[in-house]
């Protein structure tokens, strides 16, 4: 499996027959290609089988550019959260699951919009969160920040005793001391064998502070990164 950050919750998969992408939005630089963190159409790998995943509209995760790739590529396959506009693709809403392609994918509710992704792919399991996330913000009220805390463990709980292969799980900078929160409850009842910090906009100091937080201890030499635009995330298997 190979695995590439595009662009703060974007990222490319592959896998042994597939290519799997997620939640791509930034196609900037023109004329860019992977190394750069944008994707072409003419340059995904020929002999796989190509999947876009996109979990909610919100502009950041979402680029309609992904539905004009079928121009060059009519084998390409969607997988859309339920009530995203537009495009082509099979819908999905939370609590489902679908085969599509060869995969096989549940959708997790979200705590923000749309769901989150775990995907079965090529003997593979593979999370990205969307924006599911423990999204305690230190502003919001206690009736907020509770249900907070009552809503992302439970959301998480189909996957529990069920730890990915590539888990991507947000690190959002704006939520202060609790950036680490959805991360660290994650890793802990879920687990993966490598995860990627995703959801961290240009605030590359994440980490730095992921790798020196005391609740991380336990699978900070999984986390992976630092990384950036278009760079391979897996390291090389002996």
């Amino acid at each position: 499996m190979k695995a590439w950050y595009l662009y703060h919750s974007g990222f490319a998969v592959e896998t042994a027959a597939h290519f799997l992408v997620f939640d791509y939005w930034r196609d900037t630089p023109a004329g860019g290609g992977l190394a750069a963190g944008v994707l072409r159409p003419e340059a995904l790998p020929r002999e796989k089988q190509p999947v876009v995943f996109v979990s909610h509209a919100h502009h950041d995760h979402f680029n309609p550019v992904i539905f004009s790739w079928a121009g060059r590529r009519p084998d390409i396959q969607y997988v859309l959260a339920d009530g995203l506009p537009g495009g082509p693709g099979a819908r999905i809403r939370p609590g489902q699951r679908l085969a599509v392609a060869g995969l096989e994918v549940l959708a997790l509710p979200s705590t923000d919009q749309g769901v989150a992704f775990a995907v079965t792919c090529d003997g593979q399991r593979i999370y990205h969160a969307g924006d599911l996330n423990w999204w305690h913000w230190n502003g919001e009220s206690a009736a907020w920040n509770d249900g907070m805390a009552r809503d992302y463990p439970a959301a998480l709980a189909p996957l529990a005793g069920k730890p990915a292969g590539l888990a991507f799980v947000p690190v959002d900078p704006r939520l202060e001391d609790k950036e680490l929160w959805g991360l660290d409850y994650f890793m802990r009842h879920v687990g993966a064998r490598w995860v990627a910090p995703m959801h961290f906009w240009e605030d590359t100091g994440i980490f730095r502070r992921i790798r020196q937080a005391d609740c991380t201890r336990p699978y900070r030499e999984r986390v992976l990164g630092p990384f950036g635009r278009g760079e391979q995330l897996l390291p090389q298997e002996p």
